[in-house]
């Protein structure tokens, strides 16, 4: 009986890894916490099985899972401060430029917001991945990963004014970019 657990749970692993890591990094732009994530599907898989849980559609299975702790890790990081970023760089005609936790549908809403939720960051994902990557680095380790200025001009020898600049030029161009889905989540 373990041996064929441990045959169908190497299988499922096997055949699932390279969709669903790919599926996390689309959601996770952090590469360690995608893997986090990834090696904790894998572990409630094998506790699944050890369970004796019936699994009868595994590759369904693991995805809500996945989607789960994607979840799990947005609920525990604190927001992304897009306002707070953007305010002092952008002249706008709005007085507050909402944060990203403030654009997104609040996960409690149920299936349905948790949907919009997924288009909506596939739609950010999608737009940060066409910046130039000289902007995208900047705004990514800014906004996603915390790291301020003053250590991301240390690190890559850049000015903190060049990155500053560059910020500037992708949230504006996140901005554009998203305006038009962020109007369509609204008339909803």
């Amino acid at each position: 009986m373990l041996a064929k657990q441990n045959q169908q749970i190497a299988d499922a692993i096997r055949r699932e890894r390279g969709r669903l890591r790919a599926f996390i990094r689309r959601r996770v732009l952090n590469d360690g916490d995608a893997e986090d994530i990834l090696q904790d599907v894998f572990y409630e898989l094998v506790a699944a099985y050890r369970s004796l849980q019936p699994l009868e559609e595994v590759s369904a299975w693991l995805f809500r899972v996945a989607r789960n702790r994607i979840v799990d890790l947005f609920r525990l990081k604190k927001p992304v401060a897009l306002a707070d970023a953007a305010a002092s760089w952008v002249e706008s005609e709005h007085d507050e430029i909402p944060g990203l936790e403030d654009l997104l549908p609040p996960i409690e809403a149920g299936p349905d917001a948790m949907l919009a939720r997924q288009v909506l960051l596939d739609r950010l994902v999608q737009a940060i991945d066409e910046l130039p990557p000289d902007q995208r680095e900047v705004f990514v380790a800014h906004e996603f990963e915390g790291i301020g200025f003053k250590e991301l001009a240390a690190v890559t020898g850049v000015s903190i004014n060049t990155l500053l600049s560059r910020k500037r030029y992708a949230v504006l161009y996140l901005r554009e970019r998203l305006q038009s889905t962020y109007a369509d989540w609204l008339d909803e």
